[in-house]
């Protein structure tokens, strides 16, 4: 009988600020809620509350706007301020039209402006960032759980994006700790004796969107959960999720932009 998969969002969180402990409220709410973490689990975070504890949170009246801002933002028809936040977190802009900035960050992710949003963010005009670096906060969060806790886990920074082709919003990985990111089936047999040449799942991403489940994406309050018992998951201690970003050579959808 094959070992089941479970989800335990951790709930109660309180409203994360600048400089406070992600690992020390993980931690301490797995424990109120008489979770035990153990080896091998994956916590995902949203990468919402990651973003607010190192600060990555702005106020559009302090942005001083450049001059191609305010061109996107004609273009775009969105707040030159917000644009220029966009600009500064990305490589290059990919698409700009009525409501829609597509870009590349600078960490090689394509998603709609740069991941920057304002939802469960305080304030009129205050902005949230992605994490500087998701796969080095990933990583900081997995060691300070094996240095507090004594558990070697897997972490994944969770953020929301769209997809080509289809409607809704999922979960992606946009950095990950402790585990490789794809279930590499290419060699192997299926049913029928089949060789497999191109099938390799993203784990990191399935793991995720998985955690969105009992996450949530509005009023929920659960901005972490804990994964336990996915038997594709295979652990590694240098991996990241620059393997995960197709490049752009290969990808079939960017040339239709």
């Amino acid at each position: 009988m094959k070992k089941q998969a479970t989800i335990h969002g951790l709930c109660g969180f309180p409203l994360v600020k600048p400089g406070d402990d992600i690992v020390d409220l993980i931690l301490s709410r797995a424990r109120a809620l008489h979770i035990r973490i153990l080896d091998g689990d994956i916590v995902v975070v949203g990468h919402k509350v990651v973003s607010k504890s190192e600060g990555r949170i702005v106020q559009l009246s302090k942005v001083k706007v450049s001059s191609r801002a305010i061109r996107i933002g004609r273009k775009s028809l969105k707040d030159p301020r917000l644009v220029q936040l966009i600009l500064n977190e990305s490589r290059r802009v990919l698409k700009a039209s009525r409501g829609i900035i597509l870009v590349e960050t600078r960490r090689g992710n394509v998603c709609l402006n740069a991941g920057i949003d304002k939802s469960n963010v305080e304030g009129r005009e205050t902005y949230c960032l992605l994490p500087s670096d998701p796969n080095q906060s990933a990583r900081r969060i997995a060691k300070e759980i094996m240095n507090r806790a004594g558990k070697r886990v897997g972490v994944v920074i969770s953020d929301t994006h769209s997809r080509p082709f289809r409607t809704g919003q999922s979960e992606f990985a946009i950095g990950i700790s402790g585990f490789t990111a794809f279930a590499d089936y290419r060699g192997s047999k299926d049913l029928f004796g089949h060789t497999l040449k191109f099938k390799r799942v993203s784990v990191a991403d399935e793991l995720a969107s998985a955690a969105e489940l009992v996450m949530g994406q509005g009023d929920e309050g659960v901005p972490a959960a804990i994964i336990r018992g996915v038997l594709r998951v295979h652990p590694n201690h240098a991996r990241s999720t620059s393997r995960l970003n197709m490049g752009r050579t290969r990808d079939l959808f960017r040339h239709s932009l």
